[in-house]
């Protein structure tokens, strides 16, 4: 076996490769509702697409840097780059971002419901999760 194979944790592999299919289906989400494809677009309520199509260009940003850092910080982690920690934590800052115009400026909560206020908690913890095993695999060498 060369050093390559030996040094790389095999939950490096598994954590990559999941997160960056949860981070392409979030990035995916986001290019859906930006160019408003009908038939994903099709099972949210009237005032739900209101809502979706009235976000103010810094919270669409927020939006963006939230679910691509977030697929970039997992296809890192593939790519054994120490880069997956900073795109996870910027991932993170748009998550927030994106959380004040939803829960504090407006009415985001409401709207998306009980299930909508859960999957945002997952989202969360996974989120935080990637940060502190990226750091953690770049404290031990693994990436670089």
């Amino acid at each position: 076996m060369n050093e390559w194979s030996t040094k790389v944790p095999r939950h490096l592999w598994i954590v990559g490769a999941l997160t960056s299919l949860w981070n392409a289906v979030g990035a995916f989400d986001y290019a859906a509702t930006q160019f408003r494809v009908e038939s994903y677009m099709s099972q949210f309520t009237p005032e739900q697409l209101a809502y979706f199509y009235a976000f103010p260009a810094w919270a669409d940003a927020a939006w963006a840097i939230a679910v691509w850092c977030a697929l970039l910080g997992s296809l890192c982690l593939l790519l054994r780059k120490a880069w997956a920690v900073w795109l996870f934590g910027a991932s993170i800052v748009g998550m927030v971002l994106t959380g004040i115009y939803s829960y504090v400026l407006t009415d985001g909560m409401a709207l998306m419901g009980t299930g909508g206020a859960v999957f945002t908690a997952v989202i969360w913890l996974i989120a935080f999760s990637l940060f502190f095993y990226a750091r953690a695999m770049a404290r031990h060498g693994v990436l670089r």
